[in-house]
């Protein structure tokens, strides 16, 4: 019989990747050089490429053939692409959401809210982003879809390759407060049509902001 192995390595190896990718330390484009990383984790190839599997079905690395591996890069054709489905999605996420949301879940959510608006108040735009994915991973749990949860999830994760951070944008920090405030009154009132429009804006909203972030931004691909 065969033996159930403890955590498998290759698991470990793609998430230490996967936040290597998140801070930009393997940035969009760069080639994965599978020896030396093999060499810095004292691994062999094998685990290694097990864990770039499970980055490519990500969508985080590229395995191109006879060329290697590279990080994804993130060209506004993605954006444009990514953001109305995720618009959609997590329009969806809100509705199931109010639907299963007992009062402590609301209570929550408001306490995740206020994190938002202190972060707004003193300008953190780096804690206000932490507490934007809490909330919007918060309404994706509570909406009691696992397919739904993995897809908004997958493709957030795509998201995060994108080297530009809309909050930076002046008037972007308060545009998302204010769009939050509407969400959280909508959920609050139990007005899951509200919920669901405000939603999918806040996230076109998003990708508005990104947009005119390319276009003031020398030097950026597109």
């Amino acid at each position: 019989m065969t033996r159930i192995a403890p955590t498998a390595l290759y698991q470990e190896v793609a998430e230490r990747l996967r936040q290597r990718i998140f801070a930009h330390e393997l940035t969009p484009g760069t080639w994965i050089d599978e020896q030396k990383l093999a060499e810095q984790y004292g691994i062999s190839r094998t685990p290694l490429r097990e864990a770039l599997k499970v980055l490519a079905s990500e969508g985080l690395v590229e395995l191109k053939p006879r060329r290697g591996c590279y990080v994804t890069e993130i060209s506004r054709q993605d954006l444009d692409d990514i953001f109305p489905l995720m618009a959609l999605l997590e329009g969806r996420c809100i509705v199931d959401a109010i639907g299963h949301a007992k009062a402590a879940d609301i209570r929550q959510l408001k306490a995740i809210h206020e994190k938002l608006e202190a972060a707004a108040r003193d300008g953190r735009i780096d804690a206000f982003f932490e507490a934007n994915q809490e909330f919007h991973r918060r309404i994706q749990e509570l909406a009691n879809n696992r397919w739904l949860l993995s897809v908004v999830q997958d493709l957030r994760k795509v998201l995060k390759l994108s080297r530009l951070h809309s909050l930076s944008l002046e008037g972007r920090l308060q545009q998302s407060l204010d769009e939050h405030r509407t969400i959280m009154a909508a959920i609050e009132a139990n007005d899951t049509e509200k919920a669901e429009k405000t939603m999918h804006d806040h996230l076109l909203s998003g990708r508005e902001a990104l947009a005119r972030m390319h276009d003031s931004t020398p030097g950026k691909a597109a």
